[in-house]
């Protein structure tokens, strides 16, 4: 049996176009990031949403905060 806490840290690359990889998403609540009708069978998702993946992770650690980049909303623009 699956430990139901493992689909949290789990990034599902695609949907292929094998209805037996659709039933295993569904069993897993998986919802992913490509669905290309990929039927390639040897990691061709995953290999192409490495990229994407990786440079999301990039972007997060090194995206400059609206308070470092002194970004003010609204409210605050009233006050000054």
């Amino acid at each position: 049996e699956m430990d139901n806490n493992i689909s949290e840290y789990l990034i599902f690359s695609h949907l292929s176009g094998e209805g037996a990889h659709n039933i295993m998403l569904d069993y897993m609540n998986g919802r992913p990031l490509l669905d290309l009708d990929l039927r390639l069978g040897e990691g061709t998702g995953a290999a192409l949403v490495y990229p994407i993946i990786k440079t999301s992770v990039e972007i997060l650690e090194k995206m400059t905060s609206f308070e470092q980049a002194e970004v003010f909303n609204s409210s605050e623009l009233t006050r000054l």
